[in-house]
């Protein structure tokens, strides 16, 4: 027959050979009492790596080396008889099924209940408010979804999300919370962020908007802690990771239609119109660039809705041609 390796060996104790494949290896055993020794030593790391799994598997090349080694501790020594391999394979086969048995045992009893996961999933132009275990609560963006266990466990919070989300982390430095998707993760204590990521996406990001939280790829792209007011943006295609510092709460204002302004003058009030209506935004020469605004307001159906409320406060006037705005000073 072919070479028979560890591998082989695994598929026969895992039961996941044929019957043909299970007689060639037993007859394998019989040829000699080095592929005796072989197979009683391949046993013996196969369960021992099954009742350190969730610690330490161990590798293939690993196993290889501590075989050789062990053939050549072998070597000099005397060989089994062969008509005592029979017995010795009834009996390590007797002692495998006690090993299975106890492994499982042990994995029963001494490990906790597996978690239960959730989904939500919003369709288009659908959003959804979630409260998780914590306390923390998740604003999920329309074609998104979310994945969070029903109870968090003890030392960690983790979930996952395809899309879009914003996030208001209920701190708890003993269970630091995790977002993660296959792009990248971010790690947190307790803080106000949006993080958006899909596969159909290659710029993978996150906006820190209150707090603190470090960004890491998951390809080895390299990490980065944030402060408020920046964005980290991952290109997935090319691997680079880019840092900007930008009006991050404008970034989740889809979560609660809130536009957010703290001693916004003119310019950057054009800006943030144009980037929340796709619209271009035109100023007139004359227009007062020192005058700033502060407060809230909401986000209406449409932006000339929004210059109607701001035309008062600033002093100015719009005009709407299709898809341009033209400001100008009130006189």
């Amino acid at each position: 027959m072919k070479r028979t390796g560890y591998r082989e060996i695994v598929r026969f104790f895992d039961n996941e050979c044929s019957e043909d494949e299970r007689q060639a290896i037993i007859r394998w055993v019989n040829e000699s009492d080095e592929h005796a020794r072989l197979f009683f030593a391949w046993e013996e790391i196969y369960f021992l790596g099954k009742q350190n799994d969730r610690d330490e598997k161990l590798s293939l090349q690993k196993a290889e080396r501590k075989l050789e080694y062990f053939i050549e501790a072998e070597k000099n020594k005397h060989l089994v008889k062969t008509r005592r391999l029979y017995r010795l394979f009834k009996y390590a086969a007797v002692v495998a099924v006690l090993l299975v048995v106890s492994v499982f045992s042990f994995n029963y009893w001494s490990s906790s209940p597996q978690e239960k996961w959730l989904s939500v999933v919003t369709g288009s132009q659908e959003t959804k408010d979630i409260v998780l275990s914590d306390g923390s609560r998740v604003w999920l963006n329309e074609n998104s979804v979310l994945k969070y266990p029903e109870n968090f466990s003890t030392a960690e919070r983790e979930v996952k999300v395809e899309g879009e989300a914003y996030f208001e982390v209920n701190k708890d430095r003993h269970r630091p919370f995790t977002v993660y998707n296959d792009a990248m993760s971010v790690q947190v204590l307790g803080t106000k962020f949006n993080f958006k990521a899909s596969p159909s996406c290659r710029i993978a990001e996150a906006s820190l908007i209150e707090g603190e939280i470090k960004v890491k790829g998951n390809k080895d792209e390299g990490s980065i802690t944030l402060v408020p007011g920046q964005r980290v943006e991952l290109n997935t295609v090319t691997g680079r990771m880019n840092v900007r510092e930008s009006n991050t709460a404008l970034d989740a204002v889809w979560h609660d239609n809130l536009i957010p302004f703290k001693n916004a003058n003119i310019f950057s009030i054009a800006e943030t119109l144009e980037t929340l209506y796709k619209v271009d935004i035109i100023l007139s020469p004359d227009i007062d660039g020192t005058e700033t605004y502060s407060g809230v307001l909401r986000k209406k159906e449409s932006v000339g809705d929004v210059l109607e409320i701001l035309q008062n406060t600033l002093h100015i006037c719009y005009e709407i041609r299709q898809n341009t705005i033209f400001l100008s000073q009130k006189k």
